[in-house]
């Protein structure tokens, strides 16, 4: 959670500690141990010490005329000079508690029936903690006073210095194993810091184009899932960059005509002499406006269909209750226009995956491109159905149709067929292809059977099968 909390800036001191707190931690706990395994060793010392001076003294407790002859040798009690000013403290007693030799206070360990021999225990004696031993000896003339018990004590300056130097040892040995770590931990974070920092150099090259892809093969394995986003995203960045390329040389050379345009129907308009010519120049000049005004829209369509502008939605769309919504909004441009514009579809749902808005551009383009172009008490007939696995629909019209040889180029952007007239901007068709082409379907044209004119757009987008959690579509037919 500390981590977590702290804001770390440089990715060197990041990783830096992040390998050497565990290894602390594993330190501090070494040093726990290494500090059990210190009072280990001076209990085993103070241990054998007081041992031997118990066994010296014992040793030397002899029988002499009837009664007990105590001597302390003088080396029971200089052994534990060690230079610490430890004071020694002792006792000796019979079985049945006469004091011997000693001092009377000194506490004895608590007995609890069956005890092991020696003992040893730990006490307090005027104010001093001490380590101590009972050792019980038999006396040989003694009788009923044998055996002989011995309680040497020592006070704990000596141990608690070796406790204290055994420490210090081992976390010297650990501080010096924790900076020899962290030499090798840096020298390495800097060696394997090295390959990340030549990437960065590589995307800050001057010379080379700032959208190039990266080559992924000459990193380490853990950076390439990095270059791949980063060549992932250029490529995006390409795609777009190209897009608004083509957006602005589009919009550059179809904008520039309908200008000059109104610029010389204004000029005209406001040259007229008269009421009448005044009036039929501010017609022709809101006809070019809205005109233009169609152009432009159909220049933001086109640069929304383009491939990697708009990042990909996945939308599940009734494309028959679509189709009837937008031939609802024609239908008033029908009636003034004089023509019989009908719907079929299927009674089942017909279901495809992809960007709503686009797919609803693509009938949009679709019915005006019909209806500019047929005549007065001419046909536009809508069909959505479904063929296999796909959603096919179709838009016929008996207009004039496309000769056989410029089918192949009506897509092109901004290409009309001359001899149809129209106020089209000849970007309706390449709209419908590409948003077919991002729902992975196909659009043809064909010439109706009966006729030697007229036109037929196939869309067919695969249709999205499980849709039985979908409301039925309400089939449409007739027209209006």
């Amino acid at each position: 959670m500390l981590f977590n909390t702290m804001k770390i800036e440089s990715l060197r001191a990041y990783l830096l500690v992040w390998v050497l707190a565990p290894l602390a931690g594993v330190i501090l706990v070494n040093v726990f141990y290494s500090y059990q395994a210190a009072s280990h060793t001076a209990d085993m010392v103070a241990d054998r010490t007081l041992m031997a001076s118990a066994t010296d003294i014992a040793e030397e407790i002899s029988v002499i005329d009837g009664v007990i002859d105590v001597q302390v040798p003088p080396a029971a009690i200089e052994m534990f000079n060690t230079g610490h000013g430890d004071v020694v403290y002792y006792r000796i007693h019979t079985r049945n508690g006469q004091l011997l030799a000693g001092y009377p206070d000194v506490p004895t360990p608590a007995t609890s029936g069956r005890e092991a021999d020696p003992i040893f225990y730990s006490a307090s004696f005027r104010g001093h903690p001490l380590r101590m031993i009972a050792l019980t000896h038999p006396i040989v003339g003694a009788d009923e006073a044998s055996p002989v018990t011995v309680v040497v004590g020592q006070t704990l300056n000596s141990y608690n210095d070796l406790v204290l130097d055994l420490l210090q040892a081992s976390i010297g040995q650990q501080l010096i194993l924790l900076i020899v770590a962290a030499v090798v931990v840096l020298v390495g974070l800097r060696r394997g810091i090295a390959p990340l920092l030549q990437l960065r150099d590589a995307v800050l090259d001057e010379k080379r184009d700032a959208l190039d892809p990266l080559p992924a093969a000459s990193v380490q394995t853990e950076l390439r899932p990095l270059v791949d986003a980063l060549n992932l995203y250029k490529r995006r960045v390409r795609s777009q960059m190209a897009a608004q390329n083509r957006f602005i040389a589009n919009a550059a050379h179809q904008i520039k005509t309908p200008l000059t345009l109104l610029a010389t129907q204004a000029a005209f308009a406001e040259r007229a002499k008269n009421q009448h010519d005044r009036k039929e120049a501010l017609g022709a000049l809101q006809a070019s406006v809205r005109q233009f005004a169609h152009l432009v829209n159909q220049l933001l369509t086109l640069s929304r269909a383009e491939p990697g502008v708009r990042r990909p939605r996945h939308e599940r769309v009734d494309l028959a209750v679509m189709a009837r919504r937008v031939l609802e909004e024609f239908s008033n441009v029908a009636l003034d226009r004089q023509i019989d514009l009908g719907f079929d579809t299927a009674k089942d749902p017909m279901i495809v995956t992809g960007d709503e808005t686009m797919l609803r551009e693509m009938i949009v383009n679709l019915v005006d491109n019909a209806l500019r172009y047929t005549p007065v008490n001419g046909t536009v007939m809508v069909c959505v159905e479904g063929r296999d696995d796909m959603c096919v629909l179709t838009v016929a019209d008996n207009g004039p149709g496309v000769p056989p040889d410029e089918a192949a180029r009506v897509f092109e952007r901004f290409y009309r067929v001359l001899a149809n007239g129209g106020e089209g901007s000849g970007l309706g068709l390449a709209i419908v292809q590409e948003v077919v082409n991002a729902a992975g379907g196909t659009v043809t044209l064909a010439t109706p059977p009966a006729a030697n004119h007229g036109l037929i757009v196939t869309v067919a987008i695969p249709r999205t099968i499980d849709d039985d959690d979908l409301p039925t579509a309400n089939a449409v037919s007739g027209r209006n």
